[in-house]
């Protein structure tokens, strides 16, 4: 792979936060119990969903801290060296869409919050949705050697 043009750190906790995100999501809709993986000495507190579900808001928080982080870098250097990739581009309409869509779960999430179970269940499957999407397009990036979301021009 070649070398990003820009701190390597912020790529992995990015990729950090991305598979703690994906790995506590998926958590969430019960599957460790189901496919015994709280079985495992040392896992069973990925059954419960509390847990989990408090983890999934830690590493969101960390994941925003990211995004906050390289977009105050993008507005103040790095526009005027490096330009989005394609693949750049479409990942950061994607996570931009996955970030709305968890500030509206975690919106309705909140106490004396109540919606429609139409909305409720859009919300939910737009969330997936755009996870799923996010790592098909992760995983083309990478088959492509086109990881990196920014590129010299």
């Amino acid at each position: 792979m070649k070398a990003r043009p820009y701190p390597g750190w912020i790529t992995r906790l990015f990729i950090f936060a991305m598979t703690a995100l994906a790995a506590t999501g998926m958590m969430q809709m019960p599957l460790a119990k189901r496919y015994f993986i709280s079985e495992i000495p040392g896992l069973s507190w990925t059954a419960d969903f509390f847990i989990v579900h408090k983890l999934h808001y830690i590493f969101a928080i960390l994941l925003l801290f990211v995004v906050a982080l390289v977009v105050v870098h993008w507005l103040r250097d790095w526009r005027k060296q490096l330009a989005l990739s394609t693949l750049g581009r479409t990942r950061v309409i994607i996570l931009g869409g996955l970030i709305i869509s968890g500030c509206l779960r975690v919106f309705r999430n909140l106490p004396n919050v109540t919606l429609n179970p139409d909305i409720v269940v859009t919300i939910e499957w737009v969330h997936l949705a755009l996870t799923m999407v996010m790592g098909g397009v992760a995983l083309a990036a990478l088959i492509r050697k086109q990881s990196a979301y920014a590129r010299k021009p």
